[in-house]
């Protein structure tokens, strides 16, 4: 059984910085993408960033590019996202999902992952 527990949310300042880590359990194989999506309030949940395992590949939404950074310890099964510059509108629940498939990372699909983490919440005040 596939597992992924997030942690690492909390309050920040704008400008600020938080670092999410995801702890995913229950794969085998090595061909798998993890990725962080996020949900605002009143919006929909959308991609921010993937990692592939096959490559290390990775995605960013534009909204994140330059600001945002993905990582992971393959040996861990530890997937981290790096937040810098943090803005009130990246205040949202974020969710760490993955897939047996990596081409959605490669090929910078956001469509939903199969895998879902319960979420952290990341709140970032002006």
């Amino acid at each position: 059984e596939v597992q992924l527990v997030e942690s690492g949310g909390g309050l920040v300042q704008a400008g600020g910085s938080l670092r999410l880590s995801c702890a995913a359990s229950g794969f085998t194989g090595d061909d798998y993408a993890i990725g962080w999506f996020r949900q605002a309030p009143g919006k929909g949940r959308e991609g921010v960033s993937c990692i592939s395992s096959s490559d290390g590949s990775t995605n960013y939404a534009d909204s994140v590019q330059g600001r945002f950074t993905i990582s992971s310890d393959h040996a861990k099964k530890m997937v981290y996202l790096q937040m810098d510059s943090l803005k009130p509108e990246d205040t949202a629940v974020y969710y760490c999902a993955a897939d047996r498939r990596s081409i959605l990372c490669r090929w910078g699909s956001w469509r939903p992952y199969a895998y879902w983490g319960q979420g952290t919440q990341v709140t970032v005040s002006s």
